[in-house]
């Protein structure tokens, strides 16, 4: 891990910690040993921040390569590993890094829906996904763990920077779904998977409300 992240990490630490406070189910599972795809889900542009501070083990985060247009910005992200990503067209470069990870027995992380998404088109709530993190764990013959996140959207008010009003986030991981990596053929392999992930994304969203006693589309 580069001093670079380490710093990173624990300033966001201590910004989250001052701000906001997380609700976490299954944080075990985010920590397991061996290189995996941490599929996101992404209703904010913070929560690669509040899941990195959550999570022991480095990610490597899939950014967009807007990001990257900034000097600055760029060189920060590229001292935290994290690469860019191309959402016009096939990302081939960007998948091609994130397989190479992956078999380096490293996390990386992804957001399925392809950019920050709408409650109302949420994968929680049945909307769609891109399937590149499915391609990248057939490739790699890696698993992916999918992690629903609530309450990251809030933090683009002013209200949970304010003194004592810091706001709640919750995160749910779920269980890792494998490759079918006995169907050669890839397509259907990375259908069957992105359909599994779809459907855990919608449970672990039921399972979040009814753990933490949150109404559908209270926090959204």
């Amino acid at each position: 891990m580069s001093a670079f992240y380490t710093l990173g990490k624990a300033f966001c630490q201590f910004v989250r910690f001052q701000c906001v406070r997380a609700v976490v189910l299954h944080p075990e599972r985010a920590e397991e040993a061996g290189g995996y795809v941490l599929a996101c889900t992404h209703l904010s542009h913070l929560e690669p921040a509040v899941v990195a501070t959550l999570v022991r083990r480095k990610i490597d985060w899939m950014s967009r390569i807007e990001f990257f247009k900034y000097r600055v910005l760029s060189a920060a992200l590229y001292a935290m590993d994290a690469f860019p990503v191309n959402r016009q067209g096939v990302p081939v470069r960007a998948i091609r890094t994130a397989i190479e990870r992956v078999r380096m027995g490293r996390i990386v992380g992804i957001f399925p829906e392809g950019g920050v998404t709408p409650w109302r088109d949420s994968v929680m709530r049945g909307g769609p996904i891109k399937k590149g993190a499915c391609v990248v764990a057939y490739r790699a013959g890696a698993p992916v763990l999918p992690v629903v996140v609530l309450g990251c959207d809030k933090l683009n008010r002013v209200g949970p920077w304010l003194p004592f009003k810091r706001a709640r986030v919750w995160l749910n991981y779920g269980k890792m779904i494998h490759p079918k990596l006995d169907e050669p053929r890839r397509r259907v392999a990375r259908d069957l998977m992105a359909q599994e992930l779809q459907a855990e994304y919608q449970a672990l969203y039921r399972e979040l409300c009814a753990s933490c006693g949150i109404k559908d589309g209270e926090v959204a």
